[in-house]
């Protein structure tokens, strides 16, 4: 009579699904706990700060001067680096995806660099290269140029960690869509600035519009560059979310909250903005 080996009776049958219905859940409950110790209870506390003492000592907050300005400032920032990252990640992206070049390996790593060392790094970085003891510092205050504690420095500060974002999302889909669209409309005739506005900018329009947000984001929300190169002067120099650090250590605790109200809706237009974004790419691929 043949008896049954129980080690490979075991193999065959695996664990009992029923001892493995917990693993699900408790995977589940400890994503949701970390999510709601780390983003939900900061989040609804900021709004809580910022509207416990009612609506009317909010929106005032919102109306002060300084914090006018400093959005004034953020706005700019964003207004004068997102155009230009938009335009170097279109350029360095098309010339990465399109030639096989000695170096490209290195240009994509420099490329990435804003994404891998610490802002406040950058912002030490263009203190050597532009303040009063710096490599260029010198020649510049002879000119009367002023880069480092001034808008200049923000600006470059800013263009500077929010570079890689443009170039990062658009090279994957330049890949993707390949080239014989662009032979196919070189052959009949067509203009390389032709064959960009009517061939390859359609066909990569969703992920350089995720990338453009994506910018936006960084630029009107950094923090660590912007404040080592600004000095951080109220009604000059001081960015939201350097109005929102300042704000807090003079205890001005609401206009702090109020303003961090403001970044949290920005981040929340940014998000809904993204997931629209991802479903057209979706929509497109899957077509």
């Amino acid at each position: 009579m043949k008896t049954s080996n129980p080690v490979n009776t075991l193999v065959r049958q695996g664990p009992d699904k029923k001892q493995l219905n917990w693993v699900p859940t408790v995977l589940i409950g400890l994503s949701i706990g970390y999510i709601t110790l780390i983003i939900y209870i900061p989040a609804i506390n900021v709004f809580y700060q910022a509207f416990h003492k009612g609506i009317d000592p909010f929106i005032a907050n919102l109306t002060d001067p300084h914090f006018l300005s400093a959005v004034r400032i953020t706005l700019l920032l964003a207004l004068i680096t997102v155009p230009i990252n938009t335009v170097f990640g279109l350029c360095a992206a098309w010339s990465i995806a399109r030639h096989k070049f000695p170096g490209r390996t290195l240009l994509l790593s420099i490329i990435d660099l804003p994404l891998s060392i610490s802002p406040v790094v950058a912002g030490l970085m263009i203190m050597l290269l532009y303040g009063r003891q710096g490599w260029f510092g010198g020649w510049l205050q002879d000119r009367g140029i002023d880069i480092v504690f001034a808008f200049p420095g923000m600006a470059l500060a800013t263009a500077f960690v929010s570079m890689p974002f443009v170039v990062r999302e658009v090279i994957p889909v330049l890949e993707e869509a390949g080239v014989d669209q662009e032979e196919a409309a070189r052959t009949l005739g067509a203009s390389d600035w032709q064959i960009f506005w009517r061939v390859t900018l359609p066909n990569i329009r969703w992920g350089l519009m995720y990338g453009v947000l994506l910018t936006n984001a960084r630029a009107m929300g950094e923090f660590g560059a912007v404040s080592v190169v600004s000095g951080n002067v109220a009604n000059t120099t001081q960015s939201l979310p350097l109005f929102v650090e300042e704000a807090y250590k003079q205890y001005n605790t609401e206009a702090a909250f109020s303003a961090a109200v403001l970044l949290a809706l920005l981040a929340a237009v940014t998000l809904i903005l993204k997931e629209i974004l991802e479903s057209k790419t979706r929509i497109k691929d899957k077509s």
